[in-house]
């Protein structure tokens, strides 16, 4: 009896051996046919580090894994008027350049400002920027771009302004059912593979519509069809929460940004943070905010402490503070990122930090 349980686990690993070198070779031959990348084990570091690239707010950051909008994905930002969807785009597009990264703003709403791009730290020199006329140009400039594999980051804004070349040439009082979302769809099907070989952030930025007729649930919905909703590995809802005062002068917008869609590391966490009016998406709020929830910054009052350190007495001055001292303020940055684990269930209800006290 001994002997044949001996025997029949030695065939078992002759076929466990025999299977492991015939799926090798076939890796092999994948390799060989199709080029290396096309097939690997899920462990391998190439396929399981997914990199990426900060959006320029800590608490967002955090909220999207800890390491900002995924490389060699599709992201979509959307939310109503006025909310950084832009603005948090050209965040990301300025924390690329930093890095030595290139990139790329295809402006189908024709409405990119300069003038506020370079406030926001992106360098104008630099910057790949297209306005094509309809919306085929549009995605197939981004995927001539996707396909150099020398592009990090491609914002699209917006969807809703990529107008199919039929609609263009129609009359205005053609009916035309569907074409909007018929090229959102061919186009991420071309995309979805070439963008992930190449490493590049793909950034759409949405608009909101509403159903008509809908008495329950959520009215709202984004143009372009499905597809897009798919394909996506990120999406976030931004949406602006309340304005920034000094005094009686407005100087910024609170947004709130909710990750509905996660493919990268958990959904549903949500983060506050500033859009100043003079220089866009700042870390010092995000900094504020998560250190007095980390438990790293004490506040008593209206005061916040850090150490033996009095920062400020009110959240702008305690922004300003850190402003003034980077090092102060790179140091809490990092004892907030070595507690990120503990701060998950304070994103999960949203970090709340905009009023004043």
């Amino acid at each position: 009896m001994a002997k044949a349980s001996q025997k029949t686990s030695g065939t078992g690993e002759q076929d466990s051996n025999k299977r492991d070198e015939v799926i090798q070779h076939a890796l092999q031959q994948i390799t060989k046919v199709y080029g290396k990348g096309a097939i690997m084990r899920m462990d391998e570091e190439e396929l399981a580090n997914i990199k990426g690239i900060s959006t320029g707010s800590l608490a967002l950051d955090m909220a999207l894994g800890g390491k900002g909008i995924p490389r060699g994905r599709i992201s979509e930002f959307f939310g109503p008027e006025s909310s950084g969807k832009t603005t948090l785009a050209l965040s990301v597009i300025a924390q690329a350049q930093k890095e030595g990264g290139v990139a790329a703003f295809i402006d189908a709403e024709h409405a990119l400002d300069p003038t506020w791009a370079k406030r926001l730290g992106v360098n104008l020199e630099s910057l790949l920027v297209s306005q094509p006329d309809t919306g085929e140009q549009a995605l197939d400039i981004a995927e001539m771009l996707v396909r150099t594999n020398a592009v990090d980051v491609i914002v699209i804004d917006s969807v809703a302004a990529l107008i199919p070349e039929a609609e263009i040439k129609g009359e205005m009082g053609d009916v035309q059912v569907g074409l909007q979302a018929r090229l959102m769809s061919k186009a991420l099907r071309k995309l979805a593979g070439a963008i992930q070989k190449s490493k590049a952030s793909v950034i759409f930025i949405n608009q909101l519509r509403l159903k008509i007729g809908i008495s329950y649930g959520n009215p709202e919905t984004t143009p372009g069809g499905m597809a897009l909703k798919f394909y996506s590995s990120v999406r976030v809802d931004l949406r602006r929460i309340t304005s920034i005062k000094e005094g009686d002068k407005a100087t910024g917008n609170r947004v709130r940004g909710k990750v509905v869609k996660n493919k990268v590391a958990p959904p549903f966490r949500t983060a506050e943070f500033d859009i100043m009016f003079d220089r866009g998406v700042t870390p010092e709020g995000d900094v504020v905010d998560l250190g007095v929830e980390a438990k790293i910054i004490d506040k008593s009052g209206s005061w916040f402490t850090y150490g033996e350190t009095k920062i400020g007495q009110g959240r702008e001055n305690a922004k300003q503070f850190l402003r003034d001292n980077p090092e102060i303020m790179s140091t809490i940055r990092e004892q907030i990122i070595a507690q990120k684990d503990a701060l998950d269930d304070v994103l999960l209800k949203g970090v709340s930090g905009g009023s004043e006290e």
